[in-house]
């Protein structure tokens, strides 16, 4: 990583956006977009999913019952020493594996 980077993304973070913006509310042009914007503000930082990971991740459906996707998130940031941002406050935020923006630490 950057020294001095305090943002980072897992890879799987651009799939997310382009189901959620580009399907869900059918405007492949913000897709777009914001997936840039990530790929710009992470830089170096685009965390990429390996099979260590991938094992990791399993452990972690297995001891929250989440889905593969948002455990590979939760895996990621335990791994790389970062703190996970999310606004799933039903399957991350409640069960204390990520953080709201509102309540996350910025340098």
């Amino acid at each position: 990583m950057r020294s001095g980077a305090s943002l980072a993304a897992l890879d799987l973070t651009l799939y997310e956006v382009g189901n959620v913006v580009a399907k869900r509310y059918q405007d492949p042009g913000e897709a777009r977009r914001i997936v840039q914007a990530i790929l710009r503000t992470c830089g170096d930082d685009l965390l990429r999913v390996d099979r260590e990971l991938i094992d990791e991740a399993i452990d972690v459906v297995a001891e929250h019952g989440l889905s593969s996707y948002d455990a590979a998130y939760v895996a990621a940031a335990r791994r790389w020493g970062r703190q996970l941002v999310s606004l799933d406050i039903r399957d991350l935020v409640s069960k204390g594996l990520a953080v709201t923006p509102d309540a996350a630490d910025y340098p």
